[in-house]
């Protein structure tokens, strides 16, 4: 939210240019450059921008969903988020699932490979395991945070 990166910005959410953000304080905080404020500053001065949080924003899973759900174009990345990995260490709040299926249009695909501490399937299975949990995740949010999100999020 420094005012010195207004002008870049302003150019990417005029270009209509998606841009990865981690923003959330996991899965290592960084003091002072991290959580939902610097995004929501940002947000304020360019409502247009595009922006793909990481992580889901963990670990503040409410305040991105928030952030989500009052810019229409924010989105949010499944990177590591339900598998064992970040269960043990950010757990998403159970009770948060139905804010986080009503995304479905703007949830997406995220895996950091081959950055990651497990095999890439493991994202995929930990998504499949919310089919399981929770009604409100069925095949065809699967679809769409899958490929169809991210498809339509960067074009063809």
């Amino acid at each position: 939210r420094e005012p010195i990166l207004d002008e870049v910005w302003g150019l990417l959410a005029d270009a209509g240019v998606p841009v990865v953000i981690h923003v959330g304080s996991g899965p290592v905080p960084r003091a002072g450059f991290t959580g939902p404020d610097k995004l929501e500053g940002v947000l304020r001065r360019h409502p247009q921008l595009t922006a793909v949080v990481a992580h889901l924003g963990a670990p503040e899973y409410r305040e991105f969903l928030t952030l989500a759900e009052m810019y229409p174009r924010v989105h949010l990345d499944t990177t590591m988020a339900f598998t064992d990995f970040f269960e043990e260490v950010a757990p998403f709040p159970v009770g948060m699932l139905p804010r986080l299926a009503a995304l479905q249009e703007r949830v997406v695909l995220g895996s950091d490979f081959p950055n990651i501490p497990y095999p890439y399937a493991r994202q995929l299975e930990a998504l499949e395991r919310l089919w399981d949990r929770e009604p409100l995740f069925d095949e065809d949010w699967l679809r769409a945070v899958c490929w169809f999100n991210g498809q339509r999020l960067i074009g063809d």
